[in-house]
């Protein structure tokens, strides 16, 4: 968990608090949301899902959504990552993943969001996440491609990211039927 070139050479933990490599959603376009189930953002869950969806219909398997919950600000995701994971089922029909909690600021942030944080700094260079639901798009290399404040509605992202991934399947950097490329891994 050492500093990584692209979002892909990280690991984080999943919903049951083991270690998962974000490289399983290598060749796929990523937007990471850092999530909370009590904020005034929370309701973004629906949007997020929307968006998730409408692209899935448009781009089947091209892009993901990823929650990295965290508890950072305001105490506004206390749950374990059971109670998580069953709210946002519940309340949102989230479908989309949403791996464990983690911390996005200070000394024990996870080392992917150090690393987002560095390749896209915020308003006037801040690095800080700032709170709730801000979104990072990831390229389907890995690359960080930009990054957007608690305050935007996923569902505005959506041109932007089907730009992307028509970037990328010239590029050749989507796999699978995203991609529209034979499989050639055994």
């Amino acid at each position: 968990m050492s500093s990584g070139k692209t979002f892909f050479d990280f690991e984080t933990v999943d919903k049951k608090g083991e270690t998962f490599p974000l490289s399983n959603f290598k060749g796929k376009v990523i937007l990471a949301v850092n999530t909370a189930s009590k904020c005034g953002f929370t309701p973004q869950f629906k949007g997020l899902e929307e968006l998730y969806q409408s692209i899935q219909k448009k781009e089947p398997g091209a892009f993901t959504v990823v929650g990295f919950p965290c508890n950072q600000f305001g105490n506004q995701d206390p749950g374990s990552n059971d109670e998580i994971q069953s709210f946002c089922q519940v309340n949102y029909g989230v479908t989309f993943p949403v791996l464990g909690k983690v911390d996005v600021n200070g000394d024990n942030a996870a080392p992917v969001y150090t690393w987002m944080k560095a390749e896209q700094p915020g308003l006037l260079g801040l690095k800080r996440i700032k709170w709730n639901f801000e979104k990072f798009l990831i390229s389907a290399d890995g690359k960080v491609l930009g990054r957007w404040a608690s305050t935007t509605k996923p569902e505005s992202l959506e041109e932007t990211i089907l730009k992307e991934i028509e970037k990328a399947k010239k590029e050749g950097t989507l796999t699978g039927e995203a991609g529209k490329k034979e499989e050639t891994t055994a």
